[in-house]
């Protein structure tokens, strides 16, 4: 009996050894294996300016263009896309998203017009650049909208995953053609909850949700390569600031023409001008 028993569970150890599932992926995508990337480089940076913010903004996207810099943010109810005088914090234009189910993201400015995501409404705005008063179209896209920038070729989202998705509208239809799919990962593996979006120079920089750090991501291969760390700045600066536990790092927008940084968070006071060091 005792024999019969080891042998079954000897067995059963066998099957159980050769019969571990593991998830499907497509494998022509890159991966990045943790064991085999550096760590990220440091980025330090310099604070240049401060400015008001809108301590009523649930900042979503960020985007400077042309001189001018627009703000989409979120929460039901309360979702905006507005233009945003920089030195006093206060919107110049805005348009307020009537539909109270909505919850705006990510904003970008890709060949003249808007684009702006929604959290969980499977939905992109999209706007004249000339009139943020009103879309002019609806697209579909199945995954929930986090962050979205462009690198003037391809529009690029982020879905709160580890995935950064390169895209084309299509007009006709009215959604998002996929035209490859990222994987980010660092030295410590995938990273996921990646959010508010910039393209720079060829690299994205992605804020992490409850993180205090903003990722270079290599667009060629998905690789984390720098680190900025912004642990404490909106206190050193605000050391009153009494904001809460969802008031965390997220808004990045890129002035090409000046080689700065304009960087907030959801629902801070403050704006923060930065210079990247060199």
């Amino acid at each position: 009996m005792i024999r019969n028993l080891s042998l079954l569970l000897f067995i059963t150890f066998l099957f159980s050894c050769h019969n571990n599932s593991t998830p499907d992926y497509d494998n022509t995508l890159p991966v990045a294996h943790a064991n085999n990337l550096p760590a990220p480089v440091p980025i330090t940076y310099t604070v240049n300016a401060v400015y008001p913010h809108d301590p009523k903004a649930f900042t979503q996207g960020l985007q400077f263009y042309n001189g001018k810099l627009y703000e989409g943010t979120g929460e039901p109810n309360q979702s905006t896309l507005r233009i945003v005088d920089i030195k006093s914090g206060k919107p110049e234009k805005e348009y307020h998203i009537s539909d109270p189910d909505i919850f705006g993201e990510g904003i970008t400015i890709f060949k003249n017009k808007i684009y702006q995501l929604t959290w969980e409404n499977n939905k992109i705005f999209v706007y004249n650049i000339n009139d943020i008063m009103h879309p002019i179209a609806t697209y579909n896209w199945g995954l929930q909208g986090w962050g979205i920038t462009n690198d003037g070729k391809d529009l690029i989202i982020s879905d709160g995953s580890s995935k950064l998705y390169f895209v084309q509208p299509d007009e006709a239809k009215k959604e998002m053609k996929t035209i490859k799919v990222l994987t980010v990962a660092d030295n410590t593996g995938e990273l996921d909850s990646l959010n508010e979006l910039e393209y720079i120079n060829g690299y994205v920089f992605a804020n992490r949700w409850y993180n205090n750090h903003i990722y270079k991501i290599d667009t060629a291969n998905g690789h984390a390569v720098g680190i900025m760390d912004f642990t404490g700045l909106l206190h050193q600066y605000d050391p009153n600031d009494q904001v809460g536990d969802e008031a965390v790092l997220n808004g990045i927008a890129y002035d090409s023409a000046t080689k700065k940084l304009y960087i907030t968070g959801k629902d801070w006071p403050r704006m923060f001008e930065i210079k990247l060091n060199k």
